[in-house]
């Protein structure tokens, strides 16, 4: 009968890891958006991008 009652309790307890699993996913994929805009637009300008003017949201990073 105990055992009955700890599988009952265990199977109703609410698991948190879909939303924790998307919320990772979710946050992740921001930053790596994020930082790969940055290191685009401070990356060597494509062919025809040369006299283009950088963002002002975009930091200037000196090699």
């Amino acid at each position: 009968m105990y055992l009955l009652e700890v599988a009952t309790e265990a199977t109703t307890e609410v698991s948190h890891f879909p939303f924790a699993a998307t919320a990772v996913l979710v946050i992740g994929f921001i930053a790596a958006v994020t930082i790969g805009s940055i290191a685009w637009y401070n990356s060597k300008r494509p062919p025809g991008w040369e006299n283009k003017e950088r963002p002002d949201v975009v930091p200037k990073v000196d090699s």
